[in-house]
Parts: C-alpha cells; structure tokens; sequence
C-alpha cells in the first residue's frame, strides 16, 4: 500500500465531501471497499469505533484505515489527507470572511449544499441500518439479525422516554447503553 495513495484517495474525499464526516461515509465506502482494503462488515465495525471514540468521524476513520492498511505512517497519510482540505479551505474563508459571506451567490450556493448533504447523511444511515440489521458477515449474506434491532429499539425508547421528560439522551449514555446491551445480547 503506498502512502501517497493512502493520502491522495483521502485528500480527494475531503476535498469534495460537504457537511462533515457522516456525509464522507458513502465515499469513503466506495474507495475503501472498492479496492478491496476491507469488507463491508469491516468498515462497519470501524465506522462503530470511531463513532465512540473522541474527535471527528471523518479523522478517526481515515485513521483507523490509514492504519489498517500501513501501520502509523499510513494512517498519519491518510488523516492529513483528510483533513488538509477543511484546514486550506477554513483558512481561505478565515481570511475573506466578511466580504465572502456577503455574496448571493455564495449564500445560495450554501443553501443549495445543505439539501445534499441532507441527502447523504439519510442515505448513510439508511446504508448502516440495513447492513446492520439484514446483513451479517463478510459475504454479505442476508440474514435478519434480531439483537441489533433489539438494541436500535431499546435506544429509540430511552430517547423517546427522556424528551417525555425534558431531557436529552446523550450520545455517551446512548454508546453506553448500547455497549452493555450488546456485550449481553451477543454472548446469547
């Protein structure tokens, strides 16, 4: 596995994926299953990692990829080419913020970015609850797999039952519950 590779597929996702890193999953997808780094069930597990671990998804996956394909230097390739886009374009917007966002064109074109990014996130989601719930293994074999929607149902509830009350579920009680849930149902 070259490093320059590593880093020019991750530049490119970062360079063209709007609206953070749920956004990136479907392209991330593409290029990493594609050519053969990791099966589906693979990327699903890393996808689960790094959604519990601190920091961005987008940088925790390119990480954990990076890595998974050539050690500390393939992840630190792949990382800076993820997040090299954001930090040019961030810079850029930093340096002609007032006048930028001042610009119809630049207002619309915004707007017109949100519906898509709409789009991929649903799309993605819907992605990681069917492979979740109907896909199990390497071979992509359909099979129903009724303890993770057991899980996905006991955390729609506990969401449900705490904005009854005012509260939020946060995403760390939601990981946590999850996790317990997870350790007992998949002993069975």
């Amino acid at each position: 596995m070259g490093y320059l590779t590593l880093f020019l597929i991750f530049f490119k996702i970062g360079i063209v994926s709007f609206g953070g890193g749920y956004s990136m999953l479907p392209m991330i997808e593409d290029e990493v299953i594609g050519r053969g780094w990791l099966t589906e069930s693979q990327l699903m597990n890393f996808i689960g990692v790094a959604e519990s671990t601190p920091g961005p998804i987008a940088v925790n996956i390119a990480t954990f990829i990076g890595s998974s394909q050539a050690g500390v230097l393939g992840a630190l390739c792949a990382t800076v080419g993820v997040v090299l886009p954001s930090f040019l374009v961030i810079l850029l917007i930093a340096s002609l913020f007032k006048t930028f966002l001042q610009n119809q064109w630049v207002q619309g074109a915004l707007v017109g970015i949100r519906g898509v990014i709409v789009g991929l996130i649903c799309a993605t989601g819907l992605w990681m609850a069917l492979q979740l719930f109907f896909f199990t293994g390497d071979a992509g074999a359909f099979s129903f797999d009724w303890r993770a929607v057991t899980i996905a149902a006991v955390l729609l509830g506990v969401s449900l039952v705490m904005k009854k009350f005012r509260r939020t579920a946060t995403p760390i009680m939601l990981i946590l519950i999850s996790a317990a849930l997870g350790a007992v149902l998949y002993m069975i």
